[in-house]
């Protein structure tokens, strides 16, 4: 089984903000694999099932970013996923809009998100989609930057990277995650 897990916030206003491109990732996923989310449990929403002859299951963890590993070691636990099986797919400041970074491992860099899952995890090994977000310019703060939208010309970057992002995750079903950091990267 493999556990694709989208970082973000849950509620209206930060739907379409840089903090939440992990959750519209999995949205885009959840169509294209006509896999529904409509399972509430493990503190998220979350949906199950095959592509060919792989069991996938979608996360979007509902306890605001800062919580996210309390979803994911729970839903890991319950199904007994290994951390070779889990991606998690989430924004980053230090790559440019639009731009997207895969690793098997690393350090939070920052990624409250992150902390929190490598914390529950116990490890810093395990794989990641960073999607660029870029840093805030002008002396906007951290937390106010990745709470905003896009801009608009942003916006098609933005979809074109989830839409790499998809593939990307699409690819892991069937291939070691090593492979498709070559093809993708």
């Amino acid at each position: 089984m493999k556990l694709i897990v989208g970082l973000g916030n849950p509620g209206k206003q930060y739907e379409k903000t840089r903090h939440n491109v992990g959750f519209d990732t999995i949205d885009e996923l959840s169509n294209q694999l006509n896999i529904n989310l409509d399972q509430l449990k493990f503190k998220g929403i979350f949906g199950m099932g095959f592509v060919g002859t792989e069991k996938v299951l979608l996360l979007k963890p509902l306890t605001y970013m800062n919580l996210s590993g309390e979803s994911i070691r729970a839903v890991m636990d319950f199904y007994g996923i290994d951390e070779q099986n889990l991606v998690v797919i989430y924004d980053d400041l230090d790559i440019p809009v639009g731009k997207l970074r895969l690793r098997q491992k690393g350090s939070a860099g920052g990624h409250n998100g992150i902390k929190s899952t490598i914390a529950h995890l116990g490890t810093q090994e395990f794989n990641r989609i960073r999607i660029g977000v870029d840093r805030p310019q002008n002396g906007m703060s951290v937390s106010n930057y990745v709470l905003s939208k896009f801009t608009q010309e942003e916006q098609p970057i933005i979809n074109e990277v989830i839409k790499k992002s998809t593939d990307a995750c699409r690819s892991w079903i069937n291939q070691p995650f090593l492979q498709v950091m070559n093809d993708f990267n």
